[in-house]
């Protein structure tokens, strides 16, 4: 809902003068339901994708985008480790789903053109810098980029205080106003992905929000030639068996 423009949410959404309720909000809206006989009045509270209903995510995108088999390969060293339906059933970051002896393991990367991906279970290592980044298809629930634009915070995973880079800086391809940025955070953040949705905050509003592209801190995971190799093979029946990874040792994982 990060990227629904402000008149909408006012529409389809309109709490904003509940704001001096005490903590029983929900319970509030309840009864609003149940005075104007809403079809959902009854509808049992969700954690997950509302406008789903019950249906599961995976079953949603298997329905509407519809399932290849591809093989998921470790980024460090190309050992095929087993297989999955679609690429599109991941985002870097993930670690859900894998179905993948002796983990965490982390997708790292995709390889859309082979339906390949890659995982690690280092995708956390504290080498690995994130705190620059490029976002686009930039929203503001106002119309417009606020006034101070450097006195916001950024919450991606977490909430950190965020610095747009101005035009004099070269590397910069932000310009006030347009649809694309450079932000920079005042911490790093390794859970950054490109994909995921950065939204922009000043003190609890959200102001807008954009569509991470990709991190300059990071270009991508640094996928070993042997698995790019392993990905771009057109018969992948011959590489056998899944390899089995035993679990990291307890010194490995702290």
């Amino acid at each position: 809902m990060k990227a629904i423009g402000g008149e909408t949410l006012t529409c389809i959404f309109p709490f904003g003068s509940f704001s001096t309720l005490p903590n029983n909000l929900q319970d509030e809206v309840r009864k609003l339901a149940e005075k104007f006989d809403l079809p959902n009045k009854d509808r049992k509270d969700s954690q997950g994708i509302c406008f789903l209903g019950k249906i599961k995510f995976s079953e949603f995108v298997a329905r509407h985008i519809g399932e290849m088999e591809g093989v998921i390969l470790e980024a460090e060293t190309g050992d095929f480790l087993g297989k999955h339906q679609g690429f599109w059933f991941y985002t870097v970051g993930q670690r859900q789903g894998l179905r993948l002896s002796g983990g965490p393991w982390y997708v790292v990367e995709k390889d859309v053109k082979n339906n390949v991906v890659f995982v690690s279970r280092n995708y956390y290592s504290i080498d690995k810098r994130r705190r620059l980044f490029r976002v686009g298809s930039l929203k503001w629930l106002g119309g417009s980029h606020p006034r101070q634009m450097n006195q916001l915070q950024c919450k991606s995973n977490d909430l950190f205080q965020c610095l747009f880079l101005s035009n004099d800086d070269p590397a910069s391809l932000h310009a006030y106003g347009q649809e694309v940025a450079v932000v920079q955070l005042s911490e790093d953040d390794q859970g950054l992905a490109a994909g995921q949705f950065a939204s922009f905050y000043e003190g609890r509003t959200c102001l807008g929000s954009g569509v991470i592209l990709e991190s300059w801190d990071d270009l991508g995971f640094p996928v070993c030639p042997k698995a790019l190799e392993v990905a771009a093979m057109g018969d992948k029946s011959e590489l056998g068996k899944p390899v089995k990874i035993k679990n990291k040792r307890l010194s490995e994982v702290i």
